[in-house]
C-alpha cells in the first residue's frame, strides 16, 4: 500500500511542492525580520498553493490529453490574477502615504516562485528566490541611504512597505 503512495510520480510532486514551501518560507524571513504584515506562513502558503494549482494543471493536461482545449497556461495566469487579488488587500493608504505595496508585490512573485517550481523549474524557483531577497534586503538599504540625502528629504519620497 504505502509503495503504491510513495511512486516515482508522487516523490516528484513533493519534492516540487516543498521547495515552493521553502522558497516562499526564505522569502517570508525576511519579511517578517522587516516587520511586515505578511509572513514566512503567508508567503509558504502562496509559493506552494501556486505550485500546487501548477501541479494539479499539469496532471489533468496529461490524464487528459486528448481533450482539446487544456492548457496549463490558463491556470498559471489565473493564479496570478488570484494572488494579485490578495495582494490588493494588502495595499492600504494611511495619511495620504500608500503601505503594503511591496508585501503585495512580493506575495506575487512569491507565486511565480511557486509556479516555477510546479512546472519543475526549480533553477529559475531558486533565482527568482535570490533576486527577491536581493530586492529586500540590498535594495531596501540602499532606499534607506538615499532617503537620507538632501534630495529625498521630501515626505512624498517616504514609502512604507
Amino acid at each position: 500500500m504505502l509503495e503504491q503512495f510513495f511512486d516515482a510520480q508522487t516523490m516528484d510532486i513533493v519534492t516540487k511542492l516543498t521547495i515552493a514551501l521553502f522558497l516562499g518560507m526564505f522569502i517570508g524571513m525576511e519579511r517578517v525580520w522587516a516587520h511586515k504584515t505578511a509572513g514566512m506562513r503567508t508567503y509558504a502558503l502562496v509559493s506552494m498553493g501556486a505550485a500546487l494549482f501548477v501541479i494539479i494543471s499539469d496532471q489533468m493536461v496529461q490524464a487528459y490529453s486528448t481533450f482539446a482545449g487544456l492548457n496549463p497556461l490558463f491556470i498559471a495566469g489565473n493564479i496570478l490574477v488570484g494572488v494579485g487579488f490578495i495582494g490588493t488587500g494588502l495595499i492600504v493608504t494611511k495619511d495620504s502615504k500608500l503601505m503594503g505595496l511591496t508585501t503585495a508585490t512580493g506575495l506575487w512573485v512569491s507565486a511565480g516562485i511557486g509556479m516555477a517550481a510546479g512546472f519543475g523549474l526549480t533553477k529559475l524557483a531558486i533565482i527568482a528566490t535570490f533576486l527577491t531577497l536581493f530586492i529586500f534586503i540590498v535594495i531596501w538599504f540602499i532606499e534607506k541611504q538615499l532617503k537620507k540625502t538632501e534630495f529625498f528629504q521630501d515626505d512624498s519620497f517616504n514609502d512604507i512597505n
